[in-house]
C-alpha cells in the first residue's frame, strides 16, 4: 500500500490536504504526522503550511522538521511542497524583517507591496486571494491532464522569486508575474493550494501520488 507522510509542525491545512490525498486515490495511507521515523518510512513526502514564514521556520527548527525535509529531498522519493510549504524552501523571505529559510531552491520570497497595481495603474488588493491563471513553463509529471492556464486557487501576500530559472514549473500574473510552481528531480513546490482548487488542483494531487519523483 502506498503511504504519504503530510508534515505536521502545527503550520498547515492538514486534515484538508489529508482527505484530498484520500478522495483522489482511495486506499493510500495518509499519515498526518510529525514523527521522524513516520516521515522517513513514507513513501512520500508533503510539506504543507500556512501564516507566517517566522512562525513557520520557528516551528520547523524547533521540532527537527529542517532535518526531516533535507533527508527526504535526498532520499529521492517524491516530495512535495504547498503554499508557505513552497516558501519554506526557499533561501530566505523579507517576510517578518526577513527570514532565513531552508535552502533547498535558490531565491527569495517578497512582499507583493502595499501599493500593488495591475497594468493599468488600478490597485489591487494584497493578499492575493481567489482564483487566477497558472501558465505552465515546462513539461512535468504533476501536470498530466492538467491543460495550461488552468485556474488554481491562491491566498498569499509574498510570492517566490527564483534565481535558476529552468526550474520555474509555473507562473501566474496579479500585477506582476511571478513563479507559482518549482521542480527539480524529486521536488515538486506549488503557492496555490490544490486541496481547494477543485478538479484541477485535485489532478495534481492524484499525479503526485502516482509520480516516482523523476522530471
Amino acid at each position: 500500500m502506498s503511504t504519504v507522510a503530510v508534515i505536521d509542525y502545527g503550520m498547515g491545512n492538514l486534515h484538508s490536504v489529508a482527505k484530498a490525498l484520500e478522495h483522489v486515490q482511495p486506499g493510500v495511507e495518509v499519515w498526518v504526522t510529525s514523527d521522524a521515523q513516520k516521515i522517513a518510512d513514507a513513501d512520500r513526502v508533503l510539506l504543507p503550511g500556512v501564516g507566517a514564514i517566522r512562525d513557520c521556520m520557528s516551528e520547523i527548527y524547533a521540532q527537527g522538521v529542517d532535518k526531516e525535509v533535507a533527508q527526504a529531498i535526498r532520499s529521492g522519493r517524491p516530495f512535495l511542497g504547498i503554499c508557505v510549504g513552497y516558501q519554506a524552501l526557499m533561501q530566505r523571505s523579507e517576510e517578518n524583517g526577513g527570514v532565513e529559510c531552508l535552502g533547498e531552491f535558490e531565491g527569495e520570497v517578497q512582499f507583493f507591496g502595499h501599493d500593488h497595481t495591475d497594468a493599468q495603474g488600478e490597485r489591487l488588493k494584497v493578499p492575493h486571494m481567489g482564483w487566477n491563471e497558472v501558465k505552465q513553463t515546462i513539461d512535468h509529471p504533476l501536470w498530466k491532464d492538467i491543460p495550461d492556464n488552468s485556474r488554481f486557487y491562491f491566498v498569499h501576500s509574498y510570492y517566490v522569486n527564483a534565481v535558476r530559472r529552468e526550474q520555474v514549473a509555473g507562473m501566474c500574473t496579479y500585477g506582476n508575474t511571478f513563479d507559482v510552481a518549482q521542480s527539480h528531480n524529486n521536488v515538486f513546490a506549488v503557492q496555490f493550494h490544490p486541496e481547494k482548487s477543485h478538479t484541477v488542483g485535485l489532478q495534481l494531487l492524484k499525479n503526485f501520488l502516482n509520480w516516482d519523483g523523476k522530471p
